[in-house]
């Protein structure tokens, strides 16, 4: 199969963690979006002569369409089922069809300053202040695990945020002794907030011992003969034994995750000479497209692993046409500065994407900042190699494929161009929708993203001839006609309304 050489070399750095991949068509679209254990072993299975010869057609169209690839590594299976389904709710991506029926997996939720908390099971964390936990791929495992804490703890599963007296008239709940009955003051606030938080210990995984006493429980119904109720339990005893194994697995994982990328640091310490462990690694990266709608994006790694709230986007100012070390200069002296004038602590390593000229630009930027000795190093794509000097003389350092090193300085190098390139297609959207093609006749935003990509420029798209305007996809020669004279006319009163506007690419 003859693969895009961009689709060849994404799956030669494919991971094996657990994530989400996005295949893209050629025009840059996402067209699918899937998860993956391992993001290694699933999208290579795409590619293989055996998934060609025995797929059915619609996966086939979907492999022949790929001219890209983009992936993102996350901690846990299930915080990969989310988000998989979060970004198909918003990309809409043609072959996921099977996908949109806006399914979530259940979360626990308590909220444990309310008068009386309650557990409730939701399909979204509204970032509201309540803890949420989970999330749980079996529903019915959800469910049975908030029925057995509110009988173990005696909670009241009510809707209403302080029960009162008229809500006990219509409830059984306590005396079937399920309920406390907080709404009647049968039990003390500190008491009752105390049960809550043994519920959450358990629900955390935390008393294992409240399993057996469920089993004993099971065992006593059998052997009375009531197999219906022991039958019962055992489902709640299976359910919560796999509510309880899905927390600890994806625990597990974290902390292996954590130790792996502290190993990576020790050994990229010792790689680039560095002068301390370098917990705080802030990676740059630059996105545009022939120089247009240029942008820049911070990425930050506390201990190896990715700190999301750290991240920062930059429009680049000063810089126009094709220049990405002078992009990167921009980024390194804005972020830098305000560093230092705000008095906040400066990183343990700068990394940027590229090779020696990014690296040089950076560094002459920071030396600006009289912070020469602040270690930097550049990641380029093409042989993974790592610079620490900005000679041509100087040789790069080649780490070993299966270095834990050169794990760490990927997995933020990638994830800098992937939030880069997501705000750099943002931009541009924008960009497209008030664009000066928005008034000509037959071309929709769809048209308008194709002329920008395929001539950078509005300027450029006027510059060319009716032919080359018709030899972008999708146009051809009628179309391309009403184009040439429609921005010939608009772009020549833009002009003679401001000298300067024909700077503007748009």
């Amino acid at each position: 199969m003859n693969l895009p050489e961009a689709v060849k070399k994404k799956l030669q750095a494919l991971p094996k963690e657990p994530g989400v991949y996005l295949m893209r068509d050629r025009e840059g679209r996402i067209i699918y979006v899937g998860k993956a254990l391992s993001l290694r072993a699933r999208v290579r299975s795409y590619f293989q002569q055996a998934t060609l010869r025995s797929a059915e057609p619609k996966l086939r169209g979907l492999i022949h369409s790929v001219a890209d690839l983009d992936f993102i590594v996350v901690r846990t299976e299930a915080e990969a089922i989310l988000t998989e389904g979060r970004m198909i709710k918003e990309y809409r991506p043609r072959y996921n069809v099977a996908f949109r029926d806006d399914k979530r997996f259940l979360l626990l939720r308590v909220h444990p300053e309310d008068p009386w908390p309650r557990f409730e099971a939701v399909r979204l964390d509204r970032k509201d202040g309540a803890l949420y936990l989970g999330p749980y791929a079996s529903s019915r495992a959800a469910r049975a695990a908030i029925d057995f804490v509110n009988r173990r703890f005696r909670l009241r599963s009510c809707a209403p945020r302080i029960p009162g007296p008229e809500d006990h008239r219509h409830c059984h709940a306590d005396i079937l002794n399920y309920c406390s009955a907080p709404c009647i003051a049968r039990i003390s606030s500190e008491d009752y907030r105390a049960n809550v938080t043994e519920a959450i210990e358990f629900l955390r995984g935390n008393r294992p011992e409240l399993l057996r006493e469920l089993e004993e429980k099971m065992k006593a119904y059998s052997a009375d003969l009531d197999f219906e109720e022991a039958a019962a339990l055992r489902d709640t005893l299976l359910m919560l034994r796999r509510v309880i194994r899905e927390r600890a697995k994806g625990t597990k994982q974290l902390h292996l995750r954590a130790e792996d990328a502290l190993n990576g640091l020790r050994d990229l310490q010792k790689e680039l000479n560095l002068p301390a462990l370098p917990r705080v690694i802030e990676c740059f990266d630059n996105s545009n497209i022939s120089g247009t709608h240029a942008v820049s994006s911070m990425v930050v790694a506390v201990d190896g692993l990715p700190a999301r709230q750290r991240y920062r986007r930059f429009r680049i100012k000063t810089v126009e046409g094709i220049d990405d070390p002078a992009m990167m200069a921009e980024v390194i002296h804005r972020r830098y500065s305000r560093l230092l004038a705000e008095s906040k602590p400066l990183p343990d390593l700068v990394l940027v994407d590229g090779g020696v000229t990014q690296l040089g630009a950076a560094r002459a930027e920071l030396a600006k900042l009289n912070l020469s000795d602040l270690p930097t190093a550049g990641l380029a794509k093409r042989y993974e190699e790592v610079f620490t000097r900005v000679s041509l003389r100087e040789d790069p350092i080649r780490l070993p494929r299966e270095s834990f090193a050169l794990r760490v300085l990927q997995q933020i190098r990638d994830e800098a161009h992937r939030f880069a390139l997501d705000y750099h297609r943002r931009v541009r959207s924008r960009v497209i929708r008030d664009s000066v093609l928005d008034d000509i006749e037959g071309v929709g935003d769809k048209r308008k993203e194709v002329l920008l990509r395929h001539f950078g420029s509005v300027t450029r798209l006027a510059r060319a001839s009716e032919e080359q305007i018709a030899s972008a996809p999708g146009v051809g020669p009628a179309l391309a006609r009403i184009v040439k004279q429609q921005l010939v006319r608009r772009l020549n009163g833009v002009a003679r309304a401001s000298p300067d506007s024909q700077r503007n690419d748009s």
